[in-house]
């Protein structure tokens, strides 16, 4: 099977990744074609668009004014080391094994704003891009009609190259609106993760994205090939309920207080 997550909008690029293996990201004709709008922007132009900070604004200013396609250890991370979020503690990359790794290289796709579609060990510069910005470019208004079909037709040729009809989808809706689920060929699982608080199970983001990238992590160090042994997930407290679950999106909870 598949799997596909979120990107995350804190990086690290401090920490030495634990490897010196890297690939390069298929879509960067693309990138280049954002980045080239992106570099015409003005900082204000940047916080108002991304609503973010001064502070915030000018550096992303800064990274598209510096950013260029040759990626190399000296200017650049694997993608799966350099994102920083709740989803990436759970997924905690920096230790699995190398054979563990590989097994995510195959397996394991990060949606992004710039990039389309990241393996995990592909170099990318540091940016800023939410797939959900208004960014008005030759293609439309958004990044959604930037990426149109090529987003779901990479993760088609890479299910092909797998041989597999399932994908995961551990991504948020933000993300995950930039596939066409009519146009995949696989069937589509989306988990969702459910805590229970005030008398009823609910998803908590917090908790919620921590858990897509314990399932990550759960699916690459078991080898997971089947819906069957997914449901079989049972870390950090969550189980699988039948209850609440549909075929296309099995429910798991976690009830950590009465």
């Amino acid at each position: 099977m598949l799997v596909v997550i979120s990107p995350a909008k804190n990086l690290d690029y401090e920490t030495q990744a634990p490897t010196q293996t890297y690939t390069q990201p298929e879509l960067l004709e693309h990138s280049q074609q954002l980045v080239k709008v992106c570099k015409q922007l003005t900082p204000a132009d940047l916080s108002s668009l991304m609503k973010i900070s001064d502070k915030l604004a000018g550096l992303n200013a800064a990274r598209f004014a510096e950013w260029h396609p040759d990626f190399t250890l000296d200017n650049a991370k694997q993608a799966v080391f350099a994102f920083n979020g709740d989803v990436y503690a759970g997924l905690d990359a920096a230790s699995l094994t190398q054979s563990q790794i590989d097994y995510a290289q195959q397996h394991l796709r990060i949606l992004s704003g710039l990039y389309g579609v990241l393996k995990p060990l592909d170099l990318m510069q540091a940016y800023r891009l939410e797939m959900g910005t208004k960014l008005k470019n030759e293609r439309g208004d958004n990044l959604y009609q930037f990426w149109g079909e090529i987003i779901t037709q990479t993760l088609n040729d890479q299910l092909a190259e797998l041989s597999s009809d399932c994908l995961v989808n551990l991504a948020s809706n933000e993300y995950f609106k930039s596939v066409k689920p009519k146009a995949l060929n696989a069937t589509l699982i989306t988990p969702e993760f459910k805590d229970w608080k005030n008398g009823q199970y609910k998803i908590i983001s917090f908790y919620a994205k921590k858990a897509r990238g314990l399932m990550a992590r759960y699916i690459i160090e078991n080898q997971v090939k089947n819906k069957a042994d997914l449901l079989k997930f049972d870390v950090a407290g969550y189980q699988y309920s039948d209850e609440l679950s549909t075929a296309a999106k099995p429910v798991f909870t976690r009830r950590l207080e009465d």
